[in-house]
């Protein structure tokens, strides 16, 4: 059996928040296998999905990104889970947009989520799927920032983004993480710039 939570915080005016990218994987992963989400005690909702030969866990923390912990942690405990079986699917403010990658293990880098993990599960020995979300703008405080809401333009990067989320978290359930290394680490969704032309090509006809 494995885990997968997405990080995020519960309630309607967060829902669209970069933030909340960790849950719009999970609920894409939840939809594709057509399972429904249940209230798991008051810290948790849950859904099971089967991913190959597998059995996955879905779990949507509803104890905000920095108690994250509180939701995760018993969980573990009672499956009897060790921390190659937990995959935490993040935000990431140190990748740019349209980045997505696999980790394993490591500090938390400032995500509270991930550290709230940490500190519960007393080890740092777990998986990571690390969705990009940017630095903020100038002027902008990182806090601030991660609870903003998506702009139209990225609508279309964003959705391609979740899906190959999802991809990967099939493919960590399935295949192992140095499968999904291999399959997602290259991952750039972020617009090509435009060939520069040649002198040739810059002649008027």
């Amino acid at each position: 059996m494995k885990l997968v939570v997405g990080l995020g915080n519960p309630g309607t005016q967060y829902a669209q928040t970069r933030h909340n990218v960790g849950w719009l994987v999970v609920d894409e992963v939840a939809r594709r296998a057509g399972a429904s989400w249940r209230k798991e005690g008051k810290d948790a909702e849950l859904a099971e999905v089967r991913l190959g030969s597998e059995k996955v866990l879905l779990v949507k923390p509803q104890t905000f990104m920095n108690t994250s912990g509180k939701a995760v942690a018993p969980l573990m405990g009672f499956y009897k889970l060790e921390g190659p079986d937990l995959l935490a699917v993040q935000d990431d403010l140190d990748s740019p947009f349209g980045l997505l990658r696999f980790r394993m293990g490591g500090r938390h880098g400032g995500q509270n989520g991930v550290r709230d993990l940490i500190r519960l599960l007393g080890h740092e020995a777990f998986p990571r799927l690390k969705l990009g979300i940017s630095r903020p703008p100038a002027g902008w405080d990182p806090a601030d920032w991660v609870l903003s809401r998506w702009r139209p333009e990225e609508a279309a990067t964003l959705e391609q983004l979740v899906r190959l989320g999802a991809d990967a978290v099939a493919v960590w359930a399935t295949a192992g993480l140095a499968e999904g290394q291999l399959q997602f680490n290259s991952t750039d969704l972020r617009p090509k710039p435009e060939p520069a032309s040649t002198p040739a090509e810059r002649q008027p006809g």
